[in-house]
């Protein structure tokens, strides 16, 4: 069994940035506040190292949101936007991340992922089985079932979304949403 969370656990929080970024624009229309989820994520445990990994677009006000990801304490990875021919663009971090992940395995107690994103089951599986906690930080509504039902533990940003977002929201949209959810849930109870 694979101990709950305590204040000796050495963590490291992996951030795949451009999930995180359109859960919360497609959601709420607002953006990720990360040094929130940055200190939800640690929780009072020893952070060893957090990576976020980001896309490159060159848009020009991405070079200040890299440098404000610094300033909190994350570690930068950046990779450019690949064009292809006939104008389809791609730009993921999914094998860099979990390259990032594995080597960090042996250095860390707890592995948080801050992504929805189902492909990376198969990392949370094999840090479990290196006897690694795993923990997902995401939105739920947009977030993978199997992911979730493979971490240890999962933070849902739904359940509070004024706790990890920035941007022109309201508390009083907040109050419709979380009513939402809360008739959304009861819902699929039934």
């Amino acid at each position: 069994m694979i101990p709950a969370q305590h204040k000796e656990q050495r963590v490291a929080i992996f951030v795949d940035v451009q999930n995180m970024y359109y859960s919360a624009k497609n959601l709420y229309g607002a953006k990720v506040d990360f040094g929130r989820v940055l200190a939800s994520g640690v929780a009072g445990r020893k952070l060893v190292r957090a990576f976020a990994y980001v896309i490159k677009a060159d848009v020009g006000a991405e070079k200040d949101f890299f440098g404000a990801l610094q300033k909190i304490g994350y570690e930068v990875k950046e990779k450019d936007l690949q064009i292809f021919f006939g104008g389809a663009k791609k730009g993921d971090w999914d094998v860099g991340l979990c390259m990032d992940a594995v080597r960090m395995v042996p250095k860390i107690d707890v592995m948080i992922l801050v992504s929805g994103d189902g492909d990376y089951t198969d990392l949370l599986e094999y840090a479990r089985s290196q006897g690694v906690r795993t923990e997902v930080i995401a939105f739920g509504k947009t977030g993978s079932s199997r992911l979730f039902s493979e971490a240890d533990f999962v933070v849902d940003m739904d359940e509070s979304p004024e706790k990890f977002l920035i941007g022109k929201i309201g508390k009083q949209k907040f109050s419709i949403l979380r009513e939402f959810n809360k008739n959304e849930s009861e819902n699929k109870a039934r």
